[in-house]
């Protein structure tokens, strides 16, 4: 079992890949993960992400690479050995044992003192708050609370590392959000690394310290999900990340200035891109303002006829579908209903600095769609 002075254990992920016949699960990916951080593997299907999990796990073994847990290499020493946590979609758990005696089964593994068994599961239990449940069987609880008890198994003997995968996907959407605050509760009180695999994009957005969005066996970027959303570097990144309108069309450059037409109308924002690479411009719906026609737009602000095609009513505001001349669709989404309504033709507003400008790049709509 690996040794780290933090309570968490660091992992150190270098030129890593693997293959299955002719497909790549993973291209020499980099990956770091700071002792007690909260990291997110973030992507599609088939994105690479849980071959990452399973490698950290040793479920499975790289074709090349250095992978190490706690500054020890880890290439070769099996599943077993690693004294890591891990929590599936499918719980696991053994429905001929109680509750108590699931969660205290990597403690008999491990030879520990009936009495300090019996404390262990105690505080685990407690932890999840499952402790009224100790002497039920898994039959007799709900898919939150087997996965509450799958949680405090993982967790009850104090590995310096937790790898979760999918571990709410089976679960209603109330359910599962309450878990995710009791999962960042717990992270945040033990300090342990916590390693999970998602491709929902909110859960990603609430748990996370850092994600590692990943596509077609490559990490595209890392970074909080602040900056994912807000700073992405590529066209995958932006629009993984939650909602977005992409403006496309012919191009100029000038004065530091990249200008795009859409239909017969431009729009201008401050950058240029390096090389030959086709600009796109990545807008968030928060950040475009919809105007009737007959409004005067504010100051300094690109300004795009259309023509809204769907209006969506969300309880705390609205979703606006508006064409543009060009035939694309661009998303606004406003805190207030409004008085807009299907067919009306409108202007969408925003501020230069609120466009996001990228490099074109049609693998991303294609893996996304």
């Amino acid at each position: 079992m690996m040794t780290e002075t933090h309570r968490g254990a660091a992992i150190a992920i270098s030129q890593t890949s693997k293959r299955y016949a002719d497909f790549v699960a993973l291209d020499a990916i980099d990956l770091d993960i700071k002792a007690g951080e909260f990291m997110t593997l973030l992507g599609p299907s088939g994105s690479g992400k849980t071959t990452t999990l399973n490698l950290i796990a040793g479920f499975t073994e790289p074709d090349g690479g250095r992978l190490t847990i706690g500054g020890q290499n880890v290439l070769g020493l099996p599943a077993h050995k690693r004294g890591i946590g891990v929590v599936f979609q499918h719980y696991a758990l053994f429905p001929h044992m109680t509750v108590a005696r699931n969660v205290a089964y990597p403690l008999k593994l491990r030879s520990m003192r009936k009495s300090e068994r019996e404390s262990r599961v105690a505080r685990a239990l407690a932890m999840v708050k499952m402790t009224d449940f100790a002497h039920r069987y898994p039959s007799e609880l709900s898919g939150g609370q087997q996965q509450r008890v799958a949680l405090a198994r993982a967790l009850v003997f104090d590995p310096p590392l937790l790898l979760m995968d999918e571990p709410l996907g089976a679960l209603d959407k109330k359910l599962r959000e309450w878990l995710q605050l009791e999962i960042k509760r717990i992270h945040r009180e033990l300090g342990t690394t916590f390693v999970y695999v998602t491709h929902d994009q909110e859960e990603a957005l609430v748990l996370s310290d850092r994600i590692a969005v990943f596509n077609q066996g490559r990490i595209e970027q890392i970074g909080t999900g602040r900056e994912l959303y807000e700073t992405p570097k590529t066209l995958f990144v932006g629009r993984f990340m939650g909602e977005s309108s992409v403006l496309r069309g012919a191009f100029s450059v000038a004065n530091g200035k990249t200008t795009l037409s859409i239909g017969e109308q431009q729009v201008t924002v401050p950058g240029v891109l390096a090389g030959k690479q086709k600009p796109v411009l990545l807008l968030r719906p928060e950040k475009l303002r919809l105007l009737h026609r007959h409004e005067t737009a504010p100051a300094n602000c690109n300004v795009l006829d259309g023509q809204i095609v769907e209006c969506i009513y969300l309880g705390s505001g609205a979703k606006y579908e508006v064409r543009l001349k060009d035939d694309s669709i661009a998303i606004v989404r406003s805190s207030e209903e409004g008085d807009f309504a299907r067919g009306d033709k409108v202007q969408i507003a925003f501020a230069a600095e609120d466009a996001r400008l990228l490099a074109d790049d049609e693998r991303a709509e294609m893996t996304l769609t």
